[in-house]
C-alpha cells in the first residue's frame, strides 16, 4: 500500500500518463487521417477539373467536325453530354463494385 506521502506523486504520474496515452492513441492517428483525407480531397477536386476540362474539349472538337449548323451544334453538345455521363457511370459502376 501506497502511504500518503507518495499518493500526490503517483496521480501526477497517472495524469502524465493519460495524456501521453491520448496524444499516442487518438490525436497522432486523427493528424495522419486528416492529412490522408486533404490528399483524397485534393486528388477528387483536380480529376473533376479535368473531366470538366475534357469536356468541354471533347464538345469543342465535335463541333469542329460536324458541319455548320445550329442543330449540328446541338448535337455536338449532346454527344459530348452522353458520354461523359458515360465515363461517369462506368467510373461508379467500377468504383461501388
Amino acid at each position: 500500500m501506497s502511504s500518503a506521502k507518495e499518493l500526490p506523486q503517483l496521480v501526477t504520474e497517472l495524469t502524465d500518463l493519460s495524456k501521453q496515452y491520448i496524444m499516442q492513441e487518438t490525436v497522432e492517428p486523427a493528424k495522419r487521417l486528416g492529412r490522408v483525407a486533404g490528399m483524397g480531397i485534393g486528388a477528387g477536386m483536380l480529376f473533376a477539373f479535368g473531366a470538366i476540362f475534357l469536356g468541354i474539349a471533347l464538345a469543342l472538337v465535335l463541333v469542329m467536325i460536324l458541319p455548320e449548323g445550329e442543330l449540328w451544334k446541338s448535337l455536338a453538345y449532346f454527344i459530348s453530354t452522353l458520354l461523359l455521363a458515360g465515363s461517369a457511370g462506368l467510373i461508379i459502376w467500377r468504383a461501388t463494385r
